[in-house]
């Protein structure tokens, strides 16, 4: 998906109005906000009766403006002892408010504290879909900022209630034309409604042939008519539905995952919030013992020349993990820290840092370029050469993030449990047996999260021994605290290429320097020649040489210690998410292969799998995506991404080379 910067509202506000001069608009009648959303949209939609009962209910707004459409849902969902367990609100803007402009439009709510709670979520103005969480996940935000036209073929979702709120149709025609609404229609539910104020003919006309039966109904605030409607069964019985690579297996209620790791814990972790029972099977005595079992780890995002793929996903990456982390970070419930990191360069000027991130619409809350005088302030040692500071970057102590997240009461972790192969019984359901034949679980769908173990356990299913899969190993050093000392302490971490974390004294305390990169390399030894290289790379990073006592590398010397890992990658760097696609040889006579979404899928067998040295920035957003492909949530990544990490993108890649 291409990046475009994000331009904020120009509001102003009459007699308390909010009016746009770009569009010659209001933002709500001036008989209240809440009033117009709870009459035209609420009730224009048949809600709150319509969703009583439901496990989880989408609603999909074409203009999210100052967000009363969406807190007076809240509001209702709030009120209503018959709620669905999940509300998921999808909103398009391409003009979000400031934050200040958002108190300002808000100073007279009749809900200040959801007002207030909105207000303390609100993202960073980056191109791209924000995920907003509230009452514990219950209601769910996903705010997709960018032009309307560029994102309804990017979302993946089934809407059961649309709301049309656009600024005028003479005003801002693009949101209401007939490609718009027909685009509208691929995401509604069968029996989905939809409501808007306006009750112009075009808008009428405009649903009808994207397959609704639209038809006036009593205005709101001195409006004679609004319009609602509802699309037609047979439209939604002619429709293609979801291509293959992105149908949910909605009936299931039992997920399995094979391996606690981060990526293990992360999907579990979201499928147990979407209402599974998750069993997850460790093949070690305790979970955390591979990479994740570090004294800590790195999370960011990045900033590229070309916004690609890579940069994207952990742009989204990023901004979600810190989402997640803050609070658990806050509380004390996982070590660590989320004030920032600082990313070194290769030597670009600060003018041409500067100017990518005004190229991308990067705001200082995301990525913000400092000089070295900067970044030696912001960390209190020198830093070698300008860099990237990333405000919502940190580190955590990732054994203690899977512990969490596996601590749910709906989650039953099974310990020395390795699963050597999975199958598929005839009644549908994932077993996963152990080398002797030992049947270790069951379960609707299967999750494979097992680390190097990961491309043995699907090849029977797969081609997954062809995927570019890269072992990597990896050697960390830690200098003990006394001979720290010795040494720049940096008080936000360093990277580039390498890394350095200050361990504070409840963790161990120390600094911790690494980490070496060894592809297909299987020595499980400490090497003095790595403590080197881990130790040279405080050297590059801070540009001062750092001089190392050879007493430290003696082999009775107790003033470096060290882990060796290793992890899983994929050779474009970017992980593999989704179901698991059919052998290319049963393809025959398929069609639209070169695109990944469409290639047949292994039902009921998914992988998250390839997170490389990134695991800890990667697995939230991960998590979230894998349980939205599985139980038809709302996906919470453009679909052009999703092309990017789904585990046919190898596939799909020959195919378009033939």
């Amino acid at each position: 998906m291409k990046t475009e910067p994000i331009v904020p509202a120009q509001i102003t506000f009459d007699d308390g109005v909010p009016f746009a001069p770009a569009f010659g608009d209001v933002y709500h009648a001036r008989a209240g906000a809440f009033e117009q959303a709870r009459q035209v949209f609420l009730a224009g939609n048949g809600l709150p009766a319509r969703w009583q009962g439901r496990r989880r209910f989408v609603i999909l707004e074409t203009g999210f403006g100052l967000g009363n459409n969406f807190l007076a849902t809240w509001s209702a969902w709030r009120s209503d002892d018959q709620r669905p367990d999940q509300l998921v609100f999808v909103s398009i803007e391409k003009h979000p408010p400031t934050l200040d402009d958002l108190g300002r439009a808000h100073t007279h709510s009749p809900e200040p504290a959801l007002a207030a709670l909105l207000h303390g979520a609100w993202p960073a103005a980056t191109h791209g879909l924000h995920t907003l969480e509230f009452e514990q996940g219950r209601v769910r935000l996903l705010l997709a900022l960018g032009d309307l036209a560029d994102w309804l073929p990017e979302l993946q979702a089934q809407a059961d209630a649309i709301y049309l709120d656009g600024f005028a149709p003479a005003r801002n025609a693009p949101m209401w034309d007939a490609h718009a609404l027909r685009a509208l229609a691929r995401l509604a539910a069968p029996g989905a409604t939809a409501a808007t104020w306006s009750a112009a003919r075009s808008v009428r006309d405009a649903l009808s042939g994207a397959g609704f039966h639209a038809q006036r109904a009593p205005g709101f605030a001195g409006k004679r008519d609004m319009t609602v409607a509802r699309l037609r069964d047979e439209a939604a019985a002619h429709r293609h539905g979801a291509p293959a690579g992105r149908r949910p297996l909605p009936g299931a209620r039992h997920a399995l995952v094979v391996g606690a790791g981060l990526g293990g814990a992360a999907a579990a972790w979201a499928l147990q919030r979407q209402g599974l029972s998750v069993t997850v099977l460790e093949a070690a005595e305790e979970v955390a013992t591979g990479a994740s079992g570090n004294p800590a780890g790195l999370f960011h995002g990045v900033v590229h020349a070309h916004d690609g793929a890579h940069a994207q996903w952990l742009r989204a990456a990023a901004l979600r993990a810190e989402q997640i982390y803050r609070p658990l970070v806050a509380s004390g419930t996982v070590p660590g820290r989320v004030d920032g990191l600082l990313r070194g360069t290769t030597g670009e000027p600060i003018e041409a840092l500067q100017r990518m991130a005004s190229q991308w619409g990067l705001p200082s809350r995301y990525a913000e370029p400092t000089t070295d005088l900067q970044a030696a302030q912001l960390s209190g040692c020198a830093v070698a050469g300008n860099a990237w500071l990333f405000p919502g970057g940190g580190w955590l102590q990732p054994a203690r993030l899977i512990r969490h997240w596996l601590d749910a009461s709906n989650i039953q972790v099974k310990r020395l449990s390795a699963a050597a192969r999975v199958e598929r019984s005839a009644e549908g359901l994932w077993r996963a047996f152990s080398d002797d034949g030992h049947l270790l679980a069951e379960a609707d769908v299967v999750v494979i999260a097992a680390a190097r173990a990961t491309p043995a356990l699907l090849q029977p299913h797969s081609d997954a021994a062809s995927w570019p899969w890269r072992h990597t190993r990896g050697q960390l050093t830690v200098v003990n605290p006394a001979a720290a000392k010795a040494l720049p302490q940096p008080r936000l971490p360093l990277a580039s290429g390498g890394y350095v974390i200050t361990l504070p004294p409840d963790i161990g305390g120390g600094l911790l320097c690494g980490a070496t990169s060894q592809v297909d390399d299987e020595g499980a030894e400490l090497r003095e020649a790595d403590h080197r290289a881990n130790l040279a790379h405080l050297s590059a990073l801070t540009g001062q040489a750092v001089q190392v006592p050879e007493s430290w590398f003696a082999a009775d010397a107790a003033t470096l210690g060290g882990r060796v890992a290793w992890r899983l990658g994929c050779d474009d760097r970017l992980p593999v998410v989704g179901g698991v696609p059919v052998p290319s040889a049963t393809l025959q006579g398929a069609y639209r292969l070169e695109q990944p979404r469409h290639v047949p899928r292994v039902t009921g067998l998914y992988v998250l799998s390839a997170l490389g040295s990134r695991g800890i920035s990667w697995a939230p957003l991960l998590g979230e995506v894998l349980a939205a492909l599985i139980t038809g949530a709302p996906l919470p990544v453009p679909g052009s991404l999703m092309d990017a990490v789904d585990p046919a993108r190898f596939l799909s890649r020959r195919v378009r080379r033939a």
